[in-house]
């Protein structure tokens, strides 16, 4: 089928773009979609970012207090969009909304944590707008079993491939195939594992198709989903019965898609950060469960039921300023520091 031409301004085809009231200060999409949240985003041209979202490619950009946004129909059989995106205005709204939290003010929150905490208000002056995304459970979960000893453009190539292999295809951007997450049953098949390691997965192949099939014979989507009401400690023990999903992967997964927002993922990095900058007094020279959780716990009393928001906005910080060498700029959640743990 021909390519679909992407919509990068407003003022292109008025018609098919919406807004929603957004100032700065509640969201900068440059800082969230880049932060290894999610992978499926990309900047299409310069304030505009393309990707997937709900089985729908979308193009975003926000200009001074407004977040503009289209999506794109699938592709019949002449290349032409099918319907101009089947979805109503208010639906799309709320995928939108729901996908970026909205509700949640993020002013009051700042300044809450910068109350708490000096550093935090020390560094986050300069980053503004950084929310924790909500995203689907199965895509989550079974992105951040790739994350493990990776950064975030290794990554991004890993879930592409992924998606282009084993995903439903949407459309064609500018000669850009785009393709849906895989769903779970097109993951269970007894090639898959080879199909993986095909991709470049390494040992990673095992744990994303065999969480595939131990969901699909377990809890099932919906059942994941459900964690999002069950209690924190719980949902993180389900979690740890996967494979590949160790605490860090889990607290990923609980903050980015189970409702979780004190969970706080914690990486040899955080670890460091905990005892370096924030004096906390944790035993051993390696991180350890019972360090791993004392981590977890200083920081949720320190900045309150949202902990693992406030350290959305550290890491952001940490991403982007490049305190760190500059080789590992580029790290992912938990992977900043090349003797992160792999196992998750």
């Amino acid at each position: 089928a021909a390519s679909m031409k992407l919509r990068d301004t407003p003022s292109a085809c008025p018609g098919l773009w919406r807004c929603l009231p957004c100032p700065p200060a509640e969201l900068r999409l440059d800082l969230v979609l880049t932060s290894g949240q999610s992978f499926r985003w990309w900047e299409s041209s310069p304030g505009a970012w393309t990707g997937v979202l709900g089985g729908r490619v979308w193009t975003l950009r926000q200009e001074r207090d407004r977040l503009w946004y289209t999506v794109y129909g699938e592709e019949g059989r002449d290349g032409c969009p099918a319907k101009a995106a089947n979805l109503d205005g208010a639906e799309a709204d709320g995928i939108l909304r729901d996908y970026l939290q909205l509700d949640v003010s993020l002013p009051a929150l700042y300044r809450a944590w910068g109350a708490a905490d000096p550093l935090f208000h020390k560094v986050a002056k300069d980053f503004p707008g950084v929310r924790v995304l909500r995203l689907d459970p199965v895509e989550c979960l079974l992105s951040f079993i790739c994350t493990s000893n990776n950064h975030i453009s290794r990554i991004t190539g890993m879930i592409e491939r992924f998606c282009q292999a084993f995903g439903r295809r949407l459309c064609c951007l500018d000669g850009r195939p785009l393709h849906a997450f895989p769903s779970l049953s097109a993951l269970t098949g007894a090639d898959a594992e080879a199909r993986l390691r095909e991709l470049g997965f390494g040992y990673r192949a095992k744990f994303v198709s065999g969480t595939a099939r131990a969901i699909t014979e377990g809890l099932g989507a919906e059942g994941l989903s459900q964690l999002r009401t069950a209690p924190y400690a719980e949902a993180r023990k389900v979690l740890c019965t996967l494979p590949g999903v160790g605490a860090k992967v889990a607290d990923c997964v609980c903050l980015l898609s189970l409702d979780k927002a004190e969970a706080v993922p914690v990486d040899t990095h955080v670890w460091h950060i905990a005892k370096q900058r924030y004096g906390v007094e944790v035993g051993g020279k390696s991180l350890t469960p019972r360090a791993y959780q004392e981590i977890g716990d200083f920081f949720r009393s320190l900045w309150g039921p949202r902990a693992g928001w406030a350290q959305a906005v550290l890491f952001c910080a940490d991403l982007r300023k490049g305190q760190e060498p500059a080789n590992s700029r580029d790290q992912a959640w938990g992977n900043r520091s090349r003797d992160s743990h792999g196992d998750g």
